[in-house]
């Protein structure tokens, strides 16, 4: 595996090699995976002993419509099956979402989903990137969040609670407050696939607030609570005429017979679905504590089944990504191809005490140098040069004014302004910001540092992180990053040549240079005030209050449209409908 490990991640269309392919590069055993955020203590192994005995009619046999195993699953709900439609994993209700209801635009903070991002972006539609800042800790403010919106004229708005990758939470009554307050979109979406795993609140999820809202979609997952991905399965809840338009699309066998006979067996195990999730929830505290006692690493607090962290100064995320894969056998999600993070960022599934051990120890051989390799922490220009990340988008950006990897085919012919949709070749020194300004009203230092644990959402704090180990060199101060003011570059007319002069005229006096005149002094009140946003489609090349539009990020003009929980009733031990349960 350490000849293909590169070529592997290159040649994947997804953010990391399956595991199918990992386990074909050595011998048949995949590493252990701290990858794909999966609940792994379910099901139990009595459930994979009764599917395996079943497996011979399980694929041999078609399953039942998708109506059939709709039903059973709003009979554990408790939902109307009117509100409901099963899709073969969230990607295909996102898909049909963005083909049937986003029209033109949708908003989502970034970092996230990366199908939230690409998908409407496929499809030529205009999405606007709400950056979230890592000097408060990726935290998302609904109440900025809806000023971006409205300055935007932004028609869909997307929130993921938790948020992947950060495991951001949000409480309900701040996101029932938000679908109110944009109750006129044609959409807000509330992707709840990591809800499950959430402690900060009894009953977080807006299901039930959904269904009686006339522009909701509230989308769960199956596959990641019931740690089944290879099982493609996922529902979203909504008012009868929106989960009736969608569901109307999806074929009739749309779900396989792997889910058909898990969804009819999760009456009988609803004890062991509860446990799970509160041993997850466990293991989440402790991880994150074994995680913040490594020097130079900074854990971010999360409600998912997963922990975001940011490497020390120096380590690259390519680097210690490979190395932990081909070294000590454990698959780590590098963060440097989801919009709005970069290489410097893991996100870390929550695992067994035993795993995460085995976790902690490869990391300090990685990062620290206890290794027979050395250190991989000394400087970026050591790594493999091959991360997709927000650096490599902001360096296209700015090298192509927005225009992307069009703009820079166009500008290496000499031609930009005959590509259509993209402006001539921008002169040199002149492009988009590589950083963008924080939204109004954020305050921050910039430094990055999480918020403090007190400040966190939610009723359960977190164990104090164990203490680091003394190092002997003292620590590096971070420099404080200052946002680059965007430059506007000035339009200035051509001139009409002159005709040409007949040869006997004395030639005329040039002119002195007039001095352009010094700008006004600007009160401290002006300059911390927010310029006037146009609303409607996004020009090419005019970045978002805040952030890049999608158009800039992947070289398009964005206009054109591209080629095509509650359970059962009378479970006691199951979670109340729609919710993630009572906490026992």
């Amino acid at each position: 595996m350490a000849d293909n490990v590169t070529s592997l991640f290159r040649s994947t269309a997804a953010h990391s090699p399956s595991m199918a392919a990992l386990a074909r590069e050595s011998d048949g055993v995949g590493p252990v995976d701290f990858c794909i955020p999966c609940n792994p203590y379910f099901p139990t192994p009595a459930m994979f002993e009764d599917m395996a005995a079943r497996l011979r009619d399980i694929i041999t046999y078609y399953p039942s419509s998708a109506d059939t195993i709709t039903a059973e699953l709003c009979s554990l709900l408790r939902l109307p099956p009117q509100c409901v439609a099963m899709g073969n994993g969230s990607t295909e209700l996102i898909t049909w979402i963005d083909h049937l209801l986003v029209r033109e635009s949708l908003a989502v903070p970034v970092p996230t989903f990366g199908r939230w991002t690409d998908q409407p972006m496929e499809t030529g539609k205009r999405v606007d990137m709400f950056p979230l800042q890592e000097s408060s800790g990726f935290a998302l403010d609904l109440a900025q969040y809806g000023e971006f919106i409205r300055a935007r004229g932004t028609r869909v708005a997307v929130i993921c609670n938790p948020n992947n990758p950060d495991g951001g939470f949000l409480h309900k009554h701040a996101i029932v407050q938000f679908m109110d307050a944009m109750a006129d979109l044609d959409l807000v979406v509330i992707d709840e696939s990591f809800l499950e795993f959430a402690d900060a609140e009894v009953e977080p999820s807006v299901v039930q607030e959904a269904m009686l809202r006339p522009n909701v979609i509230v989308l769960r997952s199956l596959g990641k609570n019931f740690g089944l991905h290879g099982i493609r399965f996922g529902y979203l809840v909504a008012n009868p005429s929106l989960a009736g338009r969608v569901r109307s699309m999806l074929p009739k066998w749309n779900l396989n017979s792997f889910a058909e006979h898990v969804v009819f067996m999760l009456k009988e195990h609803g004890t062991e679905y509860q446990q799970s999730l509160h041993q997850v929830r466990r293991d989440r505290m402790d991880m994150s504590g074994q995680l913040s006692s490594l020097p130079g690493l900074t854990v971010y607090p999360s409600q998912g089944n997963f922990l975001f962290v940011r490497l020390p100064v120096g380590a690259e995320g390519t680097v210690v990504r490979d190395r932990m894969l081909t070294e000590h056998r454990l698959l780590v999600r590098e963060c440097g191809n989801k919009i709005g993070s970069s290489s410097r960022f893991l996100r870390l599934v929550v695992r067994p005490q035993v795993d995460v051990r085995r976790l902690v120890s490869g990391l300090e051989q990685v990062l620290y140098g206890t290794s027979r390799r050395g250190a991989a922490v000394p400087e970026q220009a050591t790594g493999t040069g091959y991360s997709s990340g927000t650096a490599a988008i902001d360096r296209l950006v700015s090298e192509t004014n927005g225009a992307g990897t069009q703009g820079l085919a166009a500008q290496a012919l000499g031609a930009g302004a005959g590509v259509p949709g993209l402006p001539a070749a921008p002169a040199a020194g002149i492009g988009m910001p590589l950083t963008a300004a924080p939204p109004p009203g954020t305050v921050g230092t910039g430094g990055g540092m999480p918020m403090p644990a007190a400040a966190s959402s939610g009723p359960l704090q977190e164990p104090p992180p164990l203490q680091p180990q003394p190092v002997q060199s003292q620590p590096v101060q971070q420099p404080v990053p200052q946002p680059v003011p965007q430059q506007v570059p000035q339009h200035i007319p051509q001139q009409p040549v002159p005709p040409q002069m007949p040869q006997q005229m004395p030639p005329q006096p040039m002119a002195a240079p007039v001095p352009a005149p010094a700008p006004a002094p600007m009160s401290a009140a002006a300059s911390f005030a927010p310029s006037p946003m146009p609303t409607g489609p996004t020009p090419p090349g005019v970045p978002a209050r805040g952030g890049l539009t999608a158009a800039q990020v992947r070289g398009t003009d964005g206009l054109s449209p591209a080629p095509a929980t509650g359970w059962p009733a009378g479970a006691q031990s199951w979670p109340e409908a729609a919710g993630v349960g009572q906490v026992v």
